[in-house]
Parts: structure tokens; sequence; C-alpha cells
């Protein structure tokens, strides 16, 4: 049987998929020549002394590691000059990066997070970029606003990561259906692997960080004990896997069916609406549970609906499987 690539399968569904132009393929085939470079030096991270901090700390208030800062790089530089965009949003940029005054521009706003996961780097943990693409609402030619930028996840033309794992993977959705792709390192290509993921209705795993538990408001940890009871209605008890790498946890889950939460908590007080940032992390994974028959809510609204009032926005996090999502929401609802 032959094998297709990323792009064939992007330019044979063209028909269905009317954001795939030839713009927007170009704008994916310069996301997946980026995360080509990042893999590489991923899988040689230990030997290439890229491991480890950088002395910085990013936007966020988090120490930068190298390889954060090596990803970052790769893709704003790759980016900034495809010629598709108009501007780009990093989770380790305070403002918006613009495209520079000698380079082409596009309609195209990426978002992205670097490198997802990057507190794990050094203990070779699976890891990912996560991306986010918009369309600016402004007339082309005009100087990008923030409006342009805080749209919210339902206007999303296009979401994906790639994940560094046992093997590499590209999982994305331009609103009709979600394929992954797996790096074949012999060819250099993305092979479909995963045509038409679909999460199970209801899964078997819950992901959290329950160190965090006396930090959570009751109510979050009634919901938590719903998936450990074993009189729950689904009549059974929830396996516990958290990997602590949000794109490798809500990958698993994606395959296996699942529930991953994030709540908001009290244990730092500058962030009370839970750590993950809607715009480069929650927003994309949204849509792309969403076009596989899943969910995801802040614990109660839908996530996709939120309007962005800033850039680096922080929400609390239920993704997964639609009937679990679902039962959190009943949870919470019912306090």
């Amino acid at each position: 049987m032959p094998q297709i690539t990323v792009i064939e399968h992007l330019l044979f569904h063209q028909k269905e998929s009317p954001m795939a132009t030839g713009r927007f393929t170009r704008l994916l085939s310069e996301m997946i020549l980026s995360g080509k470079i990042i893999n590489q030096e991923v899988n040689k991270a230990g030997l290439a002394e890229i491991l480890g901090m950088t002395g910085e700390t990013n936007i966020q208030g988090e120490k930068v590691r190298k390889l954060d800062e090596f990803a970052n790089r790769v893709l704003v530089h790759r980016l900034q000059r495809a010629g598709v965009l108009c501007a780009l949003a990093s989770e380790e940029n305070a403002d918006l990066i613009p495209i520079p005054a000698d380079c082409p521009q596009g309609d195209y706003i990426l978002i992205f997070d670097p490198l997802d996961g990057s507190s794990n780097i050094d203990a070779n943990v699976s890891i990912g970029t996560i991306f986010s693409i918009f369309r600016r609402t402004s007339p082309c030619g005009e100087p990008v606003s923030m409006a342009d930028i805080l749209q919210k996840g339902t206007q999303q033309v296009a979401a994906g990561y790639i994940i560094y794992g046992s093997s590499t993977m590209l999982v994305y959705t331009t609103g009709k259906g979600v394929h992954g792709f797996t790096l074949d390192p012999s060819i250099g290509e993305f092979l479909l692997s995963h045509p038409d993921i679909q999460i199970p209705e209801r899964g078997k795993i819950y992901s959290a960080n329950e160190g965090y538990r006396h930090y959570w408001d009751q109510p979050t940890c009634r919901a938590l004990d719903y998936f450990k009871d074993p009189n729950n209605d689904s009549g059974r008890v929830y396996r516990s896997r958290y990997i602590g790498s949000l794109v490798a946890d809500f990958h698993r889950n994606l395959l296996y069916g699942g529930i991953f939460l994030y709540p908001a908590d009290s244990k730092d007080p500058s962030h009370p609406h839970g750590k993950l940032r809607l715009m480069c992390e929650a927003n994309p994974l949204a849509l792309i549970v969403e076009q596989a028959g899943g969910m995801a809510t802040d614990g109660i609204n839908r996530i996709l609906e939120i309007q962005p009032d800033k850039l680096h926005q922080r929400v609390p996090l239920v993704i997964g499987s639609k009937q679990d999502v679902l039962k959190v929401r009943e949870i919470l609802q019912a306090d």
C-alpha cells in the first residue's frame, strides 16, 4: 500500500478544506521542516550540550531551557520568512513577533508553544510543539493589531502539534477531522499513520497532578474522586496516568480515551486561573479534540468560546472524552 505524506494528504483533500490553499500548504510545510530540525536536536540533546538552563526567565516567569530557546529560534526564523504570515506569537515572547520589513507578508497568524513539557527535557520525557493558526481580521496592508490576535478559538483555521517521543508524530486538523502522521527517519517524511482519529466517547484514564489537590476547591476534588470511585456510573475505576507534559498526556488520551484536568488552584496567587495558556495550548488542543469527537472546557464553559483579553491569558482546562468532560461539568455545576 503506497504511503501518503502530509502534504500529499493536504493537497488531496483541498476541496474539503477551503483553508488548504497554496499559501496554507507553504505555512504547513515550514512548520513541518521546523519540526524536523527541532526533532534532530531533541534526539541528540544529551550529546549536543543543549540540555539545561540558559539562565534567563521567559514572560511566564519560568526558567528558560536551552532546547526551549533553540526551538523558539528555529520556528521564528523559518516562519518569519515563509511569506504567508503577518505576525507570530510565542509562549516564550512577551509581545507579538513582527514580520521583518524585507520579508513578504501574508494574512495568517501563527501562535505556538515551541516546546511544551520543557521541564521534562532533561529526563528524556516526550515533549512537543503546539500550534494554532488564525486569519487576520483587519485588511491586509494595515499594521497588525492585537484585535487580530485575540480571536476566539472557534476562529482557528487549523491547529496541531508535533510530539517528539519514541517516534515523532504530527497531528493536525483544518476543521475536517484529525489526522496523524509519523516521521519516517529513513526518508525524512511524515507519513499518514493515523487517519481520521476519533477519541472514544468515554475513556479509561484520568490525568491530573494530584500533588496539587490541597490547592483545589472542593467541587474539583469531588470531580476527581468520581473517576477513582469503583461505584461511579461508568462501572469502573479509571487508571491514573500523568506524565506532566501536556502534549504527551493529551496525545495518549486522544488515542486511548480519557480525560486531562489542569484546574485552577490556589498554589500561586499570581495565576488564580491555572497554569495553561489559552492561545497557544488550550485553544489548539480544544479544536483537535472537538474534531475527534471529544470536548474541552474550563470546567464548565467551552474553551473555544472564550474571548481572550490578553495574549498570555491562562485558563483551567478539562479536555478529553466527551462523556468524561461532561461528567466533570455536571459535578461542578451541582455545587
